[in-house]
Formats: C-alpha cells, sequence, structure tokens
C-alpha cells in the first residue's frame, strides 16, 4: 500500500513538472506579468542585504533576477526543464546558477555544500504532496545558515489546469517549524495580484536561530575543559575541520543525523598534521607511553618524507613506499578509533560523539593511488550533521581555538625538552602546509608547455616572470590541489594578492582556465581530477569533466565568500 501511495506521489509530480514543460512559455508570461514588488511586498523589508539565496521553484526566473539584482548570489531550483531554458534565455544576472532539481531530495543542492540566507518557496508548497512535506521541510531547514529565513507562499484555492495541487495549512508549518527548532511568523492573508477571484495567498516566514544545534558549546567543551593525556581529541577536531572546510566531495553519504566520511581521508590528514610535529621538530604530544600509531614498520618508514609528499591524488608505484603507507595509514585508524574518538563523548555521559567502522584490507601489491576508493577501503568515520555543519561554516572562527589549544598542550608536554621551544615554533610546526612547494609541479607544465596565456587575462606569459597564483587565497582556504594553481601575470596576481574572485571575474576567465586545465594535465587528469572531485561540491568521485569541475569550482567560490566574508577582486 505504501509503495502504491509512492509511486502514485511521484507520477503525480512528474505529470505537473511536464505540465511546466510543456506550458512553458505561456507560464513564463504570466509570472513575469507581475514584479517581485507586487507578488512580494509584504516581506520585502525580511530580505536580507547581501548574502547566498535558494529559489525553490524558481519557474520563469522573475524572483531570481530580482533578488540578485539586490546583491544576493541566487541558486535557482527547477526541475521543469522547458520553464527552466525559458528562464535561462534572458541576460541574467552571474550571480545566478541555476541547477535541476526538486523537492523532497534536494539532492544537488544538498551536494553544492552551502547554507543559505534566504530560501524562497513561491508557489511551491501546494505542489508537494502531504505524505512528503515533513521531508521536504526538514531537508530546507537543514540548508538555512543560522539566521537564515525562509520565506513560504501558501496558494489557495483548487487548480484550474492538469496541475496537481494539494490544500495547504499554514498551521501545517507552524507545527513543523517547531519540530525543527525554527521561529514562526504569519502574515496577513492577501488577494490574488491576477485577480482570480477563488485564489487568494499566505507567506509564512521561519527563521532558523543562530547556534541553535547546541554543536558550538559541544565543540567549545571538546577543546577546552575534557581532560587529554595526549593531543589526539584536538587533532581529530582540526583534521575533520580541515576535510569539513576543504572537501565537500568527499562526503560518502548525508543523512539527518551524520555525514559518512572516507576512514583514509581521516588518516591521511591526521598523518599530514603529526608529520612536522614527530619528524621535523620532535615535539612531545602525550604522556611516556608514546603514540599508538608511530611504528616501527609503519610511520617510521616515512621519516624520509615530509607532510606535502602525501597529497590526495598521489600515485605511489614503488610496491615497499605503498605497503608501509598503507600499513601507517592503517595504524592511524585504528589509533583514532580506540582513542579519541572513543574517549570524546558527550558531557556527563558515556555516550561516544563519534562512529567508526574499520575495514579488513591486504597490503596493496602494486603500488596504489590515494584516490577516493582506496581512501574509503580502509573504512568509514561518522560526525553528527551538527558538528560537520559547524565545522564547515565556522572554521575561521574554531581552527584558531584549536590551534592554541594544541600549543598550550605541547608546552606542557615540552617543558623538560632539551631545545626549549617558543609559543612561535609551536606555532609554526602546526601550519597547515608550506604552499611554496606546491608550485613546482605546476613550473614544470608550464616549462614543458610550447606557450602559455595568463589564466586571467588571456594574455601570453612570459616564461622568466610569471606568478602562480592560488585562484582562492591560500592564507584564508589552504588548498594546494592542481585545479586551484593558475599560471598568471606577476602584475595580476601582485594586484590580486589575497583578494577572491568575484563570480563575474571567475566566468570572463572561464576559456583561459578551461585551456591551461586540459593543456597542462591531460595526460595527468587521473590526479587532477581526484583532487577536484573531493575538494569541490557536488562532483561524482568518477567525474572526468572540465566543465564540470568549472561550475564546482563556481559554487565553491560562493561558499568560500560566504563563509569567510573575503575581499572581491
Amino acid at each position: 500500500m505504501r509503495i502504491r501511495l509512492q509511486r502514485a506521489t511521484q507520477e503525480h509530480m512528474d505529470d505537473t513538472i511536464q505540465y511546466y514543460t510543456k506550458h512553458a512559455e505561456q507560464l513564463a508570461a504570466q509570472y513575469d506579468s507581475l514584479d517581485f514588488e507586487q507578488v512580494h511586498q509584504d516581506w520585502l523589508e525580511e530580505l536580507p542585504r547581501d548574502g547566498i539565496a535558494l529559489d525553490v521553484g524558481a519557474g520563469s526566473g522573475r524572483d531570481a533576477r530580482y533578488l540578485a539584482s539586490k546583491g544576493l548570489t541566487v541558486y535557482a531550483v527547477e526541475p521543469a526543464h522547458g520553464i527552466r531554458e525559458q528562464a535561462q534565455r534572458y541576460a541574467t544576472s552571474p550571480n545566478i546558477h541555476w541547477i535541476d532539481d526538486s523537492l523532497p531530495e534536494l539532492a544537488h543542492v544538498q551536494r553544492q555544500a552551502t547554507k543559505f540566507d534566504l530560501i524562497l518557496l513561491s508557489a511551491v508548497w501546494m505542489h508537494i504532496a502531504p505524505s512528503q512535506r515533513q521531508r521536504a521541510f526538514r531537508k530546507l531547514s537543514s540548508l538555512l545558515k543560522p539566521n537564515g529565513k525562509m520565506v513560504v507562499s501558501l496558494r489557495h484555492g483548487a487548480s484550474p489546469d492538469g496541475r496537481t495541487m494539494h490544500p495547504v495549512d499554514a498551521d501545517e508549518l507552524k507545527q513543523y517549524a517547531q519540530q525543527q527548532g525554527l521561529s514562526y511568523k504569519l502574515l496577513e492573508r492577501r488577494d490574488d495580484k491576477l485577480e482570480r477571484p477563488d485564489v487568494y495567498w499566505q507567506t509564512v516566514i521561519l527563521r532558523l536561530p543562530d547556534d541553535g544545534t547546541g554543536a558550538f558549546p559541544l565543540l567549545r567543551n571538546i577543546v577546552i575543559n575534557d581532560s587529554k593525556a595526549s593531543t589526539y581529541k584536538v587533532a581529530l577536531l582540526r583534521t575533520l575541520l580541515r576535510i569539513a572546510e576543504g572537501h565537500p566531495g568527499a562526503v560518502i553519504e548525508r543523512t539527518a543525523k551524520h555525514v559518512a566520511l572516507p576512514m583514509g581521508l581521516v588518516a591521511l590528514y591526521w598523518l599530514k598534521l603529526y608529520k612536522p610535529l614527530l619528524d621535523t621538530f620532535n615535539m612531545q604530544q602525550g604522556g611516556s607511553r608514546g603514540l599508538g600509531f608511530v611504528k616501527e614498520n609503519g610511520w617510521q618508514t616515512l621519516t624520509r618524507f615530509n607532510a606535502n609528499d602525501f597529497y590526495i591524488g598521489r600515485c605511489i608505484l614503488d610496491q615497499g613506499e605503498a605497503q608501509n603507507l598503507h600499513r601507517t595509514l592503517k595504524d592511524i585508524a585504528s589509533t583514532i578509533k580506540n582513542m579519541p574518538a572513543k574517549y570524546i563523548t558527550l558531557p556527563g555521559t558515556n555516550e561516544g560523539v563519534f562512529e567508526v567502522e574499520l575495514k579488513r584490507t591486504n597490503a596493496p601489491k602494486h603500488g596504489l593511488m590515494l584516490d577516493y576508493e582506496y581512501l574509503k577501503s580502509l573504512g568509514i568515520f561518522y560526525v553528527p550533521i551538527s558538528i560537520w555543519d559547524v565545522l564547515a561554516n565556522y572554521s575561521v572562527w574554531i581552527e584558531p581555538a584549536l590551534v592554541n589549544e594544541w600549543v598550550t598542550l605541547m608546552e606542557g608536554y615540552n617543558r623538560s625538552h632539551p631545545n626549549a621551544y617558543s609559543k612561535v615554533d609551536y606555532l609554526n610546526a602546526l601550519r597547515w602546509e608550506n604552499p611554496e612547494r606546491s608550485t613546482r609541479q605546476v613550473r614544470d607544465r608550464v616549462a614543458a608547455l610550447a606557450d602559455v596565456d595568463c589564466c586571467w587575462s588571456g594574455s601570453h606569459l612570459n616564461k622568466s616572470a610569471y606568478a602562480v597564483d592560488h585562484a582562492f587565497p591560500f592564507a584564508r582556504w589552504p588548498n594546494n590541489d592542481l585545479w586551484n594553481l593558475l599560471p598568471t601575470k606577476t602584475a595580476i596576481n601582485a594586484a590580486k594578492s589575497d583578494k577572491l574572485p568575484t563570480r563575474q571575474r571567475l566566468l570572463h576567465s572561464k576559456d583561459y582556465i578551461l585551456n591551461w586545465w586540459q593543456r597542462a594535465w591531460q595526460d595527468n587528469s587521473r590526479e587532477f581530477f581526484t583532487k577536484a572531485n573531493l575538494a569541490l561540491p557536488d562532483l561524482a568521485p568518477a567525474n572526468t569533466n572540465f566543465e564540470d569541475v568549472f561550475a564546482a569550482l563556481t559554487v565553491q567560490r560562493d561558499r568560500i565568500k560566504q563563509l569567510q566574508q573575503l575581499q572581491d577582486w
């Protein structure tokens, strides 16, 4: 019975989408006959001054164009390709990003790894079957930023045509809002602007209170108040922070409760964090019992390497080196499961915050590549969704607290060290990466190619005097992936500095960037795409399309702008 009901519900939705496609021109003209201010005048004062908006059921794009004109970056979701194509024929703002997606799943929107200041559902809710509304509302709520608003316009009145429209009730939204911890405000009833006598409208405004998840207090308790016999707890949080901030594409599964990550990726970042502390500076990380993951046939075989030698996408052909790294990552994964993941608990309880599932794996026989499949083969690490969202969205404030606590712990552990360290020494040891080392591969490719153009201006580069620019500034978003490193003119690089390119500038430079990627990395595409697919949102692990990487690049640009408020370039 339930399966038949779900099938019938989906068929009704499909019929409605087909109706919007078949009558796209007529419906687009109808929507565009009214201005945004006419339709939404009752909540105009609630409009954010800036930020990112999600327009679900964007139709002709009228509302998306207005929101973009007011300075918002707009993600316009429309499942009916006919009317979406109508909308895209306009000379639209570069601040509008069109997505083929639909409720209740919003699968592509979820993979953008973005939170929104405004979510607008204008004349959409009546198309959602009552059996799917609670799930749809939960999805939408999860996409709101703290203090973000969701505006839902409710259409009352029978459907005059082939579209399926279900009865709507503002009290239903009030109930859902209470379940999700949102504030609720119902505006006065208003008549239909197209003067249809049997149609009237209500507007509901919902808001997510700032940090309503309790994740901030929990993280603060772990960082500041938890007892620590070693730096493990802080290291695990910083590892997860780096993944949440820099690798939205690495998520295996996202549910209402948790995010699932490849255990190998967690182990790899742990390795990169501890490598300079142990092998370069010999800084003590705990008591006298030693570190569980530092073993003679694993970690100790890799001491000649530095942290930058282990990166996503690296292919290790030497069998012995591959087996040594494999054993090291397995040792790290076991230590994480049995130590910090086990002893990070909810305050006052023995209930663990994180879950770890390790998998039995054999040592590689013919080398290995640090790609998605290998990293996933070591197991799964589960992060509560509230913790993940806070780590992803507020890393700019959380990371300094983690680094400060790590320094404090090391100061205590290393007081008796024969070569006393200063606080500056500890901070330098905890620096994420050395960006200068990462440009060597790009410079080698520039030297090998006959001629290279500047990725920002398109003009010819002088190979004896050029710069390698991080498209997203390394000082604020540490990433040395091939897709993020662009050869540019020295003067342009100096002018850009640590600014973030605007969406308009990215789109203007699209052909130059794609040309560089294709020429430089076509023969090394496996490493290029492995890095891009894990670092950028909404890319499949097996993606090999440069255009898709560029589209994800623009989404990541919006995400970084939202989270860090960098100066535009």
